[in-house]
Formats: structure tokens, sequence, C-alpha cells
């Protein structure tokens, strides 16, 4: 069985009771990983972290990304593979079996992505079975979402390698971006935050409101003239690897919406 990997800050007390009730209604097996605070780092190591992405990070967002990279870091040193798990995620009542499914199928996976966030990917068109309805399928550009992933430890060591070359990003797009990842697409979707329940006319069981989105600071702006130029720089240059991506893989991939089996996340 794989077991999950929790983020969780200390003061989200009710998102650690949701999560742990969910898990334990799934027979998923949980560790709790302490998600890093903005507290944890002072303003100087901000302003290093910060500045290397498309745009100027917030605090929250640099404090999520590093709380991915620690989770990365117990995934690699584990030497197994875990769920790794952002405390807002609801799961499909199917999502033990796909997990034990995923051991059993040697596919020398590297990294399977669970979630949906109402935004397209570019998917492979054959679909492998797992249990069910639901099925693996090659996930070849992402554009969103970190909360629910399956990281294997070949996965994670290809994580550490980009992160000690690069600056951190939003969490999810770093992940999207990782083309070297053998990636995977859970299809239909086993996972989504809460926030996406309006999308699925799910009734949310807690606060959907995401710690990161409820930063109290607007985004932050570059601090200079210089900066802005290589944000709107990184940026062209973002666009550009995922139209090469994309083209490369269009013959053999699909561009759309991954479902959800709406029945399967009323339990």
């Amino acid at each position: 069985m794989i077991s999950a990997l929790l983020i969780n800050l200390e003061k989200s007390s009710n998102r650690l009771g949701f999560q742990k009730l969910q898990l334990e209604k799934l027979h998923i097996p949980m560790h709790r990983l302490e998600a890093v605070k903005c507290t944890d780092f002072n303003s100087k190591k901000y302003e290093d972290l910060a500045n290397g992405w498309q745009r100027k990070l917030r605090k929250t967002e640099v404090a999520c990304f590093l709380s991915h990279k620690k989770a990365w870091e117990y995934v690699l040193e584990s030497g197994v593979p875990w769920l790794i798990l952002e405390d807002d995620a609801l799961l499909s009542k199917r999502c033990s079996d796909i997990l034990n499914e995923l051991v059993v199928n040697k596919k020398n996976f590297d990294y399977v992505n669970l979630e949906t966030r109402n935004r397209r990917k570019w998917i492979g068109k054959d679909t492998i079975n797992l249990v069910e309805e639901y099925g693996l399928r090659r996930l070849y550009q992402d554009r969103n979402g970190s909360a629910a992933y399956v990281l294997f430890p070949s996965g994670a060591q290809k994580l550490l390698e980009k992160a000690k070359k690069s600056s951190p990003a939003l969490a999810d797009a770093f992940l999207s971006q990782t083309y070297e990842l053998n990636a995977w697409q859970i299809y239909p979707a086993a996972a989504f935050q809460m926030d996406q329940c309006k999308y699925y006319d799910i009734p949310p069981t807690m606060s959907s409101v995401s710690t990161i989105a409820s930063d109290k600071y607007s985004r932050p702006k570059a601090n200079n003239g210089f900066d802005y130029f290589h944000f709107k720089l990184r940026r062209i240059r973002g666009q550009i690897q995922m139209a090469k991506r994309q083209f490369m893989v269009h013959r053999i991939a699909e561009h759309k919406f991954v479902p959800i089996v709406q029945s399967d996340f009323i339990y």
C-alpha cells in the first residue's frame, strides 16, 4: 500500500482532522509532514528565492514550493513511493484501490497525478486499465494542480536535481514543466482541491479557501525594471517551451479536460 504524505501547517488543525477522517475511511495510512511557514525564512532569504521565476512569488508561494521540495526529499530518503497530499484535497472513494494497482503495475513510473482542476491537459490517447473505470494515461503537459500526486523515488531524484539548478516556482508549474519525468495521469481523476467542488456540483466538506490564495497581500511587484524584464523574458521562454512540447506530442496526445466520477466523491 502506498501511504499518504500530508503537507500540513500546524495552525491548520481543522484540515488535519478532515484528512485523518478521509484517509481512515479510505484505509490509506498517513504521515504528517510539517509544511514550511512564511516565518521560516527572513526577508533576505525570501528575496533570494522569490525572483527567479516568471513573476515575483508571494511568501506563501515560496513556502508552498519549499514544502513540496521537503516532501520530495522525504520520498527520496524513504526509498518508496508516497501519495503527496495537500490538506485541502478531496479523494475518490476508489483511491486506495488505485494506489494498490500502481504498486502492482510495473511501469517504471516517476510521477502519477491523481488530480484534475478544470483545465485541459495534454494526455495520451491510450489508457492502461487499473480498476473498474479508472486507468492511466501518459501525461505530457499539465498546467496546474499539485494537491494529490504519487511520487516515486526516481521522480523525487529528478525533481531535486532540477531544483539544484532552478529557482523556486509555483509548485504545480515546477512539476508540470519537469519534462524529464515519466509522468502519468489517473483517468478519470481521483482527486481535486476543495475549491473545485462548485465545478463538479459536490458540496464542500470544509473551508475551500486556499492557504496561498488567502494571502492578505496582493501579488508583489518586481523590485526594479531589471527584474521586471527578466520576469517577462522567463515568461516568454516558458510559453515557447510549452508550445514546443505540445507540438512534439500532438500526434500521440489529446488536449482535453480530465473528468471525474462524481458519485465516487460523495461518501
